[in-house]
């Protein structure tokens, strides 16, 4: 059954490990402005995104794999949500710790409330797929690509965000000076 996700979990397998190098690209970006992101910032709302990157890479990696059963499957996603969920908490506590910026309510929902939900739903899917395995798989293939998306937004925040900032520091110095 795995065999015919194959396709799906390339597209976003490949997808996730190319934003990952361009998210590298935007924390080089971020490291020549030094004066607009801190390490906290960047620990808080950078990182995450490469994560969430990373674990829709895995996620796809593992439902690639020719496994036996869905055992190893299902042990190697519930290890992947509750990683993933563990770290989305720490990038939480980051975020309200980092003095830098004040998150919005969009920042807490895509930064957030989304990545805990999607890695406590991929998690809980690892049971479920051993109980009721084609809507398991659907259920998978949603999460992943949720990460997937969740990085995309966030990426392309981060991006704006240091455009916009970088602009209005420009647009200040330009009127003073």
């Amino acid at each position: 059954m795995l065999s015919q996700w194959e396709s799906f979990y390339v597209i976003v397998g490949s997808s996730g490990g190319a934003l990952i190098g361009l998210q590298f690209v935007v924390m080089t970006l971020i490291a020549e402005r030094r004066s607009l992101a801190r390490s906290d910032v960047l620990g808080a709302f950078g990182t995450p995104t490469v994560v969430h990157l990373t674990n829709a890479l895995i996620v796809s990696a593992v439902m690639s794999a020719p496994w036996r059963s869905f055992v190893p499957v299902s042990v190697a996603l519930a290890m992947c949500g509750g990683g993933g969920l563990t770290y989305a908490i720490v990038a939480i506590r980051r975020a309200r710790r980092q003095t830098d910026y004040e998150p919005v309510l969009e920042d807490w929902v895509w930064y957030a409330a989304l990545p805990c939900s999607v890695y406590t739903v991929l998690a809980a899917s690892a049971i479920f797929l051993r109980a009721h395995e084609e809507t398991g798989l659907f259920v998978v293939a949603g999460t992943t690509l949720a990460l997937l998306l969740i990085g995309i937004h966030n990426a392309w925040d981060s991006v704006t965000h240091v455009v916009i900032t970088r602009t209005g520091e420009e647009r200040t110095s330009n009127d003073g000076g």
